[in-house]
């Protein structure tokens, strides 16, 4: 370990905004830290969609590289990026308390008939299956690109509203009006959630990151990708899953579409506080109400 902590990040404003916002949790540590920013292939490419990529960790390869190569300490990740199944030798060190999960319609009219046939825009698989289920009179566009290029696009496109994550735009403090939060859409796994992943054989950083970690958010998102990872989801699949707490309960949420979108699976548990479990015993209850047939035909 550096005297100094080298913070890996991509330079899009919000990912700049979680590097110094993990900063600031160290420097409350009085340990110093400094920030490097490196480029990912998702942000080198704009257009395609990210389910069409076929791969996971499109925005964490190149940090996963510059970590293996020594280059950096710590990468700093919105977690629903990180694939299930971290890279060799890579390791989820902490997460911090989470932000809002839940994703918002950002609208251009102070007044919106969801009877009409809108124009919805996202590049979320997730979120066009989940919309089309609901209105499946409106139509999805793709809408790539960081917070501020896509509401810039929202401005000068004839749509009538995107689908952004509500954490992001509170990050980013856009003080948007004109929205609308989707509490009935299940929010990607892990979502509004920062994590720090370091060297597998990094103790001495390990245990700083034990500092920092929120243990009931680290739960949460635990179980939420427990389930994601049974399913076999990913980016490019329309697959959900929200753990929280609520009293001494552990309420879980999960979701699968078919890629058609005709088809939709929601449950609802709950489980004790502390039930490591909690992702298993959703993925077998979906399951026995009939998610394997949409597995199927979403492969196929």
């Amino acid at each position: 370990m550096n005297d100094v902590i080298r913070i890996g990040t991509r330079d899009s404003k919000l990912a700049l905004w979680q590097a110094n916002h993990a900063k600031y949790k160290f420097e409350k540590l009085n340990i110093p830290a400094e920030i490097i920013k490196i480029k990912s292939e998702g942000d080198l490419n704009q257009i395609t969609p990210l389910y069409e990529f076929g791969v996971t960790g499109i925005f964490t390869k190149n940090l996963d590289q510059a970590l293996l190569n020594n280059e950096i300490d710590i990468a700093v990740h919105s977690l629903k990026d990180i694939p299930i199944q971290p890279a060799k030798g890579i390791k989820i060190g902490c997460v911090f308390k989470r932000d809002s999960p839940y994703d918002v319609l950002v609208f251009k009219e102070k007044e919106i008939d969801f009877s009409q046939k809108l124009i919805i825009a996202t590049s979320s698989i997730r979120r066009k299956c989940q919309w089309l289920n609901k209105y499946p009179n409106h139509k999805i566009e793709i809408l790539r690109g960081n917070v501020d290029t896509r509401l810039e696009k929202l401005k000068t496109n004839r749509w009538d509203g995107a689908i952004f994550a509500q954490a992001g735009l509170e990050r980013l403090d856009t003080n948007i009006k004109e929205l609308l939060k989707l509490k009935w859409m299940i929010p990607s796994a892990a979502q509004g959630t920062i994590a720090l992943a370091t060297r597998e054989k990094e103790e001495k950083i390990k245990e700083i990151l034990k500092k920092v970690n929120c243990k009931e958010t680290m739960h949460c998102v635990t179980q939420e990708r427990i389930f994601l990872k049974l399913m076999g989801g990913g980016c490019s699949m329309p697959i959900s899953a929200h753990a929280y707490f609520k009293g001494e309960k552990l309420i879980l949420k999960t979701n699968i579409c078919s890629i058609n979108y005709k088809n939709s699976i929601t449950d609802i548990s709950d489980y004790i506080k502390n039930d490591m479990a909690a992702g298993l015993k959703s993925y077998n209850k979906i399951l026995k109400m009939g998610a394997d047939e949409i597995l199927k035909s979403n492969l196929t």
